[in-house]
């Protein structure tokens, strides 16, 4: 197999919604409407697929070649911010719905909840459970009922990947395996100079969410429409408290923002040092930090308490279909072929990171090398990543919403105005009143 990096981001959607509580809707997730030249092959049927993922793009091409009466209309209608912009805005119009749309997992329960998303179970779609990581497949099924509602596209199981030069320079010999070993690697790393730190974050919700989830923590439940939130819970105070100890011995670079010029130029100098975060990472560090080539090697993600096997999740996408679709039947196709047909091999093939485990297991995969990460077979610890993932961990239905606004909760305990634990207490009031507003809690 042919394997090449791509950068392939986890993007942070940033909007705010204003849903519907589940229950009566337009739309029925249990409609299986089959449109034209679904399964006769007799004529031929265009499907509209939104989504911002390059892969897809010779993926649309070897399945157009492998159904030929079924075209589809790739169209980019911009990030994943953009994407549900536009689709909660057809969906206030009643009309102009794609047929399939690109949703990040900690996206789907806000669309799937309220009936915006076809069941897949119904299509076969809970005969793939084992084909699958159990991460992803966490996310794309909402409840024990055995609902479906997308197909994984990818996964982005923890790992930390470090700049090893830095850490042998401060003294770090290997990489730390628990948390308290990556505390006491940051302070020889923060003695290098005033610009070093082991790590960056001013207020990262997917970072802090897949934190708690690491630590074993369980925050957000969904049932039957109506949410719960604990984060009090062990796992989110266990974060919480190693966070906050981190943050209090100035061992945390709070200024830069991810994802900027200069967040890449830390990278790049080594004076951010390491990152915890989704397995897409290698790509994004081989095209935007090159000066740190040769420096990088990747580890397991550091856990909470020393010989535990535990990880969690960070990014990822999906494909789901709309339960306006009148095409649901050829739309299942195409989201069996992008998932775990031939598109599966495709996709990897242009550098995304695989969320099946036959992917998972291929020889080429796993024995990938680029000389950024030092000829490291890093695949190989990432492919154990994902097998390591905790079961059990749910997102909100208005999860976007919740991430939008942590950044403002937690801004106090960087500043040393609060405390990590009361800026989670502050989020966890805001999120139940707007829980209540919307119908999801009583």
């Amino acid at each position: 197999m042919r394997i090449k990096p791509l950068a392939v981001t986890a993007c942070t959607a940033v909007m705010a919604l204003t849903l519907a509580a589940c229950g009566g809707n337009a739309e029925n997730t249990t409609d299986t409407t089959q449109g034209a030249g679904a399964s006769s092959g007799s004529e031929e049927v265009t499907l509209t697929l939104w989504a911002w993922e390059p892969t897809l793009t010779p993926v649309v091409e070897e399945f157009e070649k492998a159904y030929p009466d079924i075209k589809v209309d790739l169209q980019n209608v911009g990030g994943a911010a953009d994407t549900y912009t536009k689709i909660d805005n057809v969906l206030a119009a009643g009309s102009g719905v794609p047929d399939i749309a690109q949703v990040e997992y900690y996206a789907l329960a806000q669309y799937a909840i309220p009936g915006h998303l076809a069941d897949l179970s119904q299509m076969g779609a809970a005969d793939l459970k084992d084909q699958y990581t159990p991460g992803t497949w966490n996310s794309v099924t909402l409840s024990d009922s055995g609902q479906v509602y997308a197909l994984p596209m990818d996964s982005g199981p923890m790992a930390l990947f470090y700049n090893e030069a830095v850490f042998k320079q401060a003294g770090v010999d290997t990489p730390p395996a628990t948390w308290d070993e990556y505390y006491e690697a940051a302070k020889k790393i923060r003695a290098l100079g005033d610009d070093y730190y082991i790590t960056s974050d001013n207020g990262d919700a997917g970072m802090a969410t897949s934190m708690m989830w690491l630590a074993g923590g369980q925050p957000f439940s969904v049932e039957d429409g109506q949410v719960k939130i604990d984060l009090a819970d062990e796992g989110v105070m266990t974060y919480a408290d190693f966070w906050q100890k981190m943050i209090d011995e100035d061992l945390l670079n709070k200024t830069v923002s991810g994802w900027s010029d200069d967040w890449f130029r830390g990278l790049g100098d080594g004076t951010i040092a390491s990152l915890i975060t989704g397995a897409w990472m290698p790509a994004n560090l081989i095209g935007s930090a090159p000066e740190a080539s040769g420096d990088f090697r990747v580890a397991p993600a550091p856990v909470p308490t020393a010989g535990e096997t535990a990880n969690s999740e960070n990014g990822g996408s999906s494909l789901a279909i709309m339960s306006a679709s009148d095409k649901k039947d050829a739309a299942y196709k195409f989201l069996e072929f992008m998932s775990v047909g031939d598109g599966a091999k495709i996709r990897v093939e242009n550098g995304n990171f695989p969320s099946t485990n036959e992917m998972l297991t291929d020889e080429d995969f796993l024995t990938y090398t680029d000389e950024y990460f030092g000829g490291q077979e890093y695949n190989k610890v990432l492919a154990q990543a994902a097998a390591d993932v905790l079961p059990g961990w749910s997102y909100l239905p208005f999860q976007p919403y919740a991430n939008t606004i942590y950044g403002d909760k937690i801004a106090g305990a960087f500043a040393g105005t609060t405390t990590v634990e009361d800026a989670l207490a502050t989020w966890q009031t805001d999120l139940e009143s707007y829980a209540k507003q919307n119908g999801f809690m009583e």
